[in-house]
């Protein structure tokens, strides 16, 4: 529809697209909408409360005329609001949670036997009941990216009947997914894809079944002589193996890579890396780098077309699971060739002896490890990141024990936009 952006630009004095809210139409009109945001085309998304009918169209028509045939000015584009929208996670038919063009969120629920309800953002929202039962809410502006959320009702956290649910916060929670102007390398797009597919194993070390989440890229089950190389990404604490496969985008971001030849065709395992005990305690460290070397690794060997070297390994996680890939992938640089620790750095005091222990081995072992590693890459949600104080403490002692790493920030703190864009500039690095 664009095929020159900057021509467009040039040539369009004034582009208007105005829909109902609750039109069913209203789909296209977005879309097209966030076409010409990515493409940086200046124009006017006018959404107001109405359905498919006349009292839309003549106010759209009121307002679009009055702009017609005079100079323009873009700038001014913003004060034309939007009404609210249910956001993408939102399911079914339901109209809420509504996100507005200033990424305010709109909360409804009918609950006429509640007698106090808020919404939990991380900050908390008193929500007020109306005659009909029905209790509402607007938020204040809500970054971009992926957010989860609880309704509190009667002092009990609980899901919202209205939207999509993501293991996270230890629990199922509600999301939201506030759109990103920059996410277009996550967006579903016309090319190839690749699939995810889950695999049930028997495990060993926990003596139970489990599974893994697996991405197969484009071409896997037709280039049937094709081996691929192997990313093994771990999730964070209070989150399981569906964290990268779903708030991740995991699939979206490797396809949108391989497609622009800018990512190797690689296969992505997503393991559940909470196998019992303190989730920073050095035995479930322990316990799932046997997991994942004696179990994981062995499994996925057997039975999918990989290339079984270091060279062709790489480990990385996020938070916790950035833990996960220091505790097993230093001690393991046979094994992997490449190491991702996303918003993750030993925790001050908690795990001084584990780092001590750690870095006594970097010392013995530091040219072995620079030697093995072809790319250990390190990154921070910036300075408003949980981790980023334990992580520059860490990245000081690497520094004195002349281990080499590469080091990157990406604004957004401890958040999945930020391990997302992770992904995306890891995956490209590896396997080269």
């Amino acid at each position: 529809m664009v095929p020159d952006p900057r021509k467009t630009r040039e040539m369009l004095k004034l582009l208007f697209i105005s829909c109902g809210a609750s039109d069913n139409l209203l789909i296209y009109s977005k879309r097209t909408h966030d076409y010409l945001v990515q493409n940086q085309i200046p124009h006017i998304y006018f959404v107001e409360p109405g359905v498919h009918d006349f009292k839309v169209w003549k106010n759209g028509l009121y307002i679009f005329s009055q702009l017609l045939f005079k100079p323009v000015d873009t700038s001014a584009f913003s004060k034309y609001t939007v009404a609210g929208m249910p956001v993408s996670t939102t399911v079914g038919s339901n109209k809420y949670p509504q996100i507005l063009p200033d990424h305010r969120v709109i909360f409804s629920l009918q609950a006429p036997q509640a007698k106090n309800v808020q919404v939990d953002l991380g900050k908390k929202y008193d929500m007020k009941k109306d005659e009909s039962g029905n209790w509402s809410v607007t938020t204040d502006s809500i970054g971009e990216g992926f957010h989860y959320y609880s309704l509190i009702i009667d002092g009990v956290a609980v899901a919202d009947p209205s939207s999509s649910t993501f293991y996270g916060m230890g629990r199922m929670a509600s999301g939201l997914e506030i759109p990103f102007v920059n996410g277009a390398y996550y967006a579903l797009k016309d090319v190839p894809h690749g699939d995810i597919r889950v695999k049930k194993y028997f495990s060993k070390i926990t003596n139970s079944w489990r599974q893994l989440y697996i991405y197969a890229p484009p071409g896997y089950d037709t280039e049937i002589h094709e081996k691929y190389p192997v990313l093994y990404i771990l999730h964070g604490g209070g989150e399981d193996a569906t964290g990268w496969a779903r708030q991740g985008k995991t699939d979206l971001i490797l396809d949108n890579l391989i497609a622009d030849h800018k990512a190797k065709p690689m296969i992505v395992v997503m393991p559940d890396a909470n196998t019992g005990g303190a989730a920073f305690g050095e035995s479930a460290l322990k316990f799932f780098e046997s997991e994942l070397k004696d179990v994981i690794i062995p499994f996925v060997e057997e039975n999918y077309r990989t290339k079984n070297n270091a060279a062709n390994r790489a480990l990385a996680g996020l938070s916790m699971g950035g833990m996960h890939t220091l505790y097993t992938g230093i001690k393991n640089t046979n094994m992997f060739s490449y190491l991702g620790v996303f918003s993750s750095g030993w925790v001050v005091p908690v795990q001084n002896t584990i780092a001590d222990e750690q870095y006594f081995f970097m010392k013995k072992n530091a040219d072995k490890i620079n030697t093995d590693l072809k790319e250990f890459w390190i990154s921070m949600g910036g300075k408003e990141d949980i981790a980023y104080n334990n992580c520059q403490v860490m990245l000081a002692k690497l520094k004195d024990l002349k281990v080499k790493y590469t080091y990157h920030e990406y604004p957004g703190g401890h958040t999945w936009p930020v391990w997302r864009n992770n992904l995306y500039e890891f995956a490209p690095l590896l396997f080269l």
